[in-house]
């Protein structure tokens, strides 16, 4: 995933508040992304970047399960 998409993302959407249902939507949009990443990892033939991404997934979901 890269730093420089998820900058430009917040800065086209407008700065993040603290609320509840902001951050878990900001948790849906991140795996979303990182859902887009795997399919694209998996385009390229790159299996250790798919598997990576199972664990990225794991972390998003679990910081959007304790909102």
């Amino acid at each position: 995933m890269r730093i420089l998409e998820r900058t430009a993302f917040w800065e086209t959407y407008g700065s993040s508040d603290d609320l509840p249902s902001a951050m878990l939507r900001a948790r849906i949009y991140e795996a979303r992304h990182l859902g887009a990443v795997r399919l694209e990892r998996h385009r390229l033939d790159n299996p250790a970047g798919v598997a990576a991404s199972y664990e990225a997934m794991v972390t998003v979901l679990a910081a959007a399960s304790v909102m």
